[in-house]
């Protein structure tokens, strides 16, 4: 029957016109979204307090606002589907009807009314194929005044209708940003703009319902009357606005030519407020090589302007905003190669400005603070330099009760020189006004000066840059050896240093990491096991783990390095052994280390040889009593003026005997295999070597029984 004949064209139709257009995807997760309501439902978010409804994007469905106003979820059919009594969802297809009662259909009533006054009506239910870009009813509402319209339906409202009409199916993936098609009113140019988040506007209105097919044509609700456009950006500029001659001359060949522009155009109020000759250099930064009508921005976007820096456009409630003011006066004024927005405020480059200029509301503690201690004397128009702008949370009141700490806190964010973000690279090293060094860090996912991190909204003036920071910047002015021997929580860590040797690790210079266990991370373990993190270079602290253990602390910067405070002693994840015996031993002696059995595993002890000091050398020979097994070891000590502890480990089936001077006490360690087979061994010690945690290499018995996995 006729239905069942419906249904099929109407899917027949809806899987032809499938594409992977904007607004077809954000159609389709409208769908998902609400896929728990039924079929065919589409969740739409509408702006509380008004009527304006968005298939809308991931961002602004998961903050749940539309232009920085909070917006409700609504759940209704999608476009081509209709509700059944007492069914979930919408599991009917929309009847097909001719373009005249389609307009019925998708609830344009006033659009059909006036068809049907206009005559109209005979045209769009005759056979031929439409496109009709119907206003909704609250769109002809807000036309001022709709009576002219109406008085002169023959022309005037005829005309009009004609103007929103085409003459063949127009499918919003048909709909190409910045493509123009032929209306039926005197072949009178749309012009079509199909933004990347869906949005698809017909001169500026934007479609709310779209591709409602019908057996003639297509019908897409718009949310505005559109008017016929004649005239370029040039010709409205000079007749309507009558702007300012010498801001529009550089641009106004080109703003006549074709194309695709946004001009925000200043009113000449507006340009009443400048200074005499500055406005020359502003005009390319009031125009965009690109169409953006107010209907399509639905949160804030950055675009190039033809002066080559950035602006941004966004939104606020109905109001249009540029660079977060709200400035414009008449928006989305329509023209043949682009859209006009008239504003109130001439927009002034970032590179138009001096770099005090720059600073932001985030960072206006900083900026007042600079002028209330008298530090601007050194920040004039002819001077080259560049601010570090903390953030307005890091002036605490412990900070700010200080004038003469404050002034040195705030010197050490103000740099000699332009320096911007491209310039800057790791070991870097900037000097500040007042003679201080500062140290660049430069990590994966950030930029540091020293163990203060940027954040996004780096800016160059005309006489320098600006970076907004995380934190204070304060230099470091202690060793590592300083700061923990200060602090009086590592006595045991810096004892174990010393007695390890490796005390002037932590006082000479250098660029280390280190993690710095406390006293009571020692005592937590009963058995003192000591395992030494040094890495190169210093890395940023944010929420670190190492082998699972959380740094509680941010970080301590040092001349030499960093240190990360850490609440438990770093251990290897686990510790292979070669005998089952010595095994059971240690597992019985030690809690806090996994240790495995790896049969035939020997350890050998690699030497810290970043430590800036060269031992002495002395020979000591190890005798064998088995006169089957001969062991050569050669062992490099520096001055035995140290007490060192002996330690002889002894292989199974050999015997060996240490003899050494015994005038001191030296440490020697001779590690043996099973006794089948002879080998050399080299043991390397130095100056204050005893307890010292030895890196490990494995044999090469070992290494091959790896090789022969996948790694």
């Amino acid at each position: 029957g006729t239905g069942m004949f419906a249904m099929t064209f109407t899917e027949y139709v809806l899987q032809l016109f499938v594409d992977s257009s904007a607004y077809d995807k954000i159609v389709t997760h409208s769908r998902i979204r609400a896929r728990k309501e039924g079929p065919n439902v589409c969740a739409l978010q509408q702006v509380e307090g008004t009527k304006k409804k968005y298939f809308s994007t991931c961002r602004n469905w998961y903050k749940k606002s539309i232009c920085g106003k909070k917006a409700e979820v609504l759940y209704e059919c999608c476009p081509g589907y209709m509700k059944l009594d007492g069914m979930k969802g919408c599991p009917a297809v929309a009847p097909i009807e001719n373009v005249y009662d389609t307009l019925g259909l998708v609830k344009a009533e006033t659009t059909q009314r006036y068809s049907d006054m206009s005559k109209l009506r005979q045209e769009i239910e005759s056979t031929g194929t439409f496109t009709v870009f119907a206003p909704s009813n609250e769109a002809w509402d807000e036309l001022n005044p709709v009576t002219a319209l109406e008085d002169n339906v023959n022309i005037e409202l005829f005309n009009a209708l004609h103007y929103h009409t085409v003459n063949h199916r127009l499918m919003t993936k048909d709909m190409k940003n910045g493509m123009t098609v032929t209306s039926m009113y005197n072949d009178q140019a749309i012009f079509i703009n199909h933004y990347p988040n869906g949005v698809v506007t017909v001169n500026c209105a934007r479609i709310i319902h779209g591709n409602q097919i019908a057996t003639n044509g297509v019908v897409h609700v718009i949310d505005r009357v559109i008017r016929s456009v004649t005239g370029t950006i040039k010709d409205y500029l000079e007749i309507e606005l009558s702007l300012n001659a010498v801001f529009i001359a550089g641009v106004m060949d080109k703003l006549g030519q074709p194309g695709q522009f946004t001009m925000f155009a200043p009113t000449n109020e507006a340009f009443d407020k400048l200074t005499p000759g500055f406005m020359e250099t502003l005009v390319t930064y009031h125009l965009l090589n690109s169409v953006q009508c107010a209907e399509a921005i639905m949160a804030g976007s950055v675009y190039e302007t033809e002066e080559g820096s950035t602006i941004e456009i966004g939104c606020d409630g109905d109001s249009l905003t540029v660079n977060g003011i709200k400035m414009v006066l008449k928006k989305d004024i329509v023209t043949s190669n682009g859209v006009i927005h008239l504003i109130d405020q001439v927009l002034i480059p970032d590179s138009a400005k001096e770099v005090r200029e720059l600073v932001g509301k985030s960072q206006s503690t900083f900026g007042d603070l600079v002028s209330e201690m008298g530090l601007t004397s050194s920040l004039s128009s002819d001077t080259q330099y560049t601010l570090l702008a903390p953030l307005n949370a890091v002036f605490t009141d412990e900070v700010m009760a200080d004038d003469e700490y404050l002034r040195i806190i705030l010197q050490n964010h103000m740099l000699k020189l332009k320096i911007s973000l491209s310039m800057l690279f790791n070991g870097q090293l900037l000097e500040t006004l007042s003679g201080q060094l500062l140290r660049v860090f430069i990590y994966r996912t950030a930029v540091c000066i020293e163990s203060a991190c940027m954040v996004r909204g780096s800016k160059e003036g005309m006489n320098g840059a600006l970076h907004v920071m995380t934190s204070l910047i304060k230099p470091a002015d202690k060793t590592a050896f300083e700061l923990l021997d200060a602090d009086g929580n590592f006595k045991i860590f810096l004892s174990l240093m010393e007695t390890a040797g490796l005390e002037d690790l932590l006082k000479q210079n250098g660029s280390y990491t280190i993690f710095a266990p406390t006293d009571e991370a020692f005592e937590a373990l009963g058995l003192v096991y000591f395992w030494g993190f040094f890495l190169f270079p210093p890395k940023e602290n944010n929420s670190i783990r190492v082998n699972s253990v959380e740094i509680p602390k941010s970080d301590l910067m040092a001349t030499n390095g960093v240190v990360h405070v850490v609440k438990n002693v770093l251990y290897p994840a686990d510790l292979p052994v070669g005998r089952q015996d010595l095994l059971l031993v240690l597992q019985k002696l030690i809690k806090y280390i996994e240790i495995k059995f790896v049969s035939g595993f020997t350890y050998a002890e690699i030497p810290l040889t970043f430590i800036s000091r060269l031992p002495e050398t002395e020979t000591v020979i190890i005798e064998e009593k088995q006169p089957s097994i001969k062991t050569v070891t050669t062992v490099i000590e520096g001055k035995p003026s140290i007490k060192q502890v002996t330690r002889v480990i002894k292989p199974a089936g050999s015997k060996v005997v240490a003899e050494v001077d015994q005038s001191t006490k030296t440490v020697t360690r001779v590690i043996g295999r099973q006794p089948s087979m002879s080998k050399v061994t080299r043991i390397i010690g130095g100056n204050s070597m005893e307890g010292v945690a030895p890196k490990f290499r494995k044999t090469n018995s070992q290494a091959s029984r790896q090789n022969g996995r996948c790694m």
